[in-house]
């Protein structure tokens, strides 16, 4: 069952998921974003703590994407088309760190240790 799912959503073995990613695709390089870009830091906690060890040069030029992508759409604009041919919207900079610190919350769970963080409500 596992593999007929991995079939579904694998771009190479399905048209629709490939269709689905190259639509995906264009619609970030009009903006120059990547798709690791789109994770919200305040929707899941292993996403801030992921981001907050990544290098600083990263993170700023996560910044600086997202700002730049918030600017274009209320501008109503796309970046200009020599531009969006240089953008790599599926090249990942968090996936990594992401997995690490599921893994290593995963094991913290499994021993039953106290979570690092914790979301609280004032």
């Amino acid at each position: 069952m596992a593999s007929f799912l991995q079939s579904f959503v694998d771009p190479r073995k399905n048209w629709l998921a490939k269709q689905h990613m190259k639509t995906l695709s264009s619609r970030l390089r009009r903006y120059g974003l990547r798709y690791d870009d789109l994770y919200d830091p305040y929707y899941e906690l292993d996403i801030k703590e992921a981001l907050s060890r990544l290098p600083r040069e990263i993170v700023d030029a996560r910044n600086q994407r997202l700002k730049r992508a918030m600017d274009l759409s209320m501008k109503h604009e796309y970046l200009p088309d020599d531009l969006q041919t240089m953008q790599t919207p599926f090249r990942s900079y968090l996936q990594e760190m992401l997995a690490l610190v599921k893994r290593e919350s995963a094991e913290r769970e499994a021993l039953g240790a106290l979570p690092l963080y914790q979301r609280t409500f004032p």
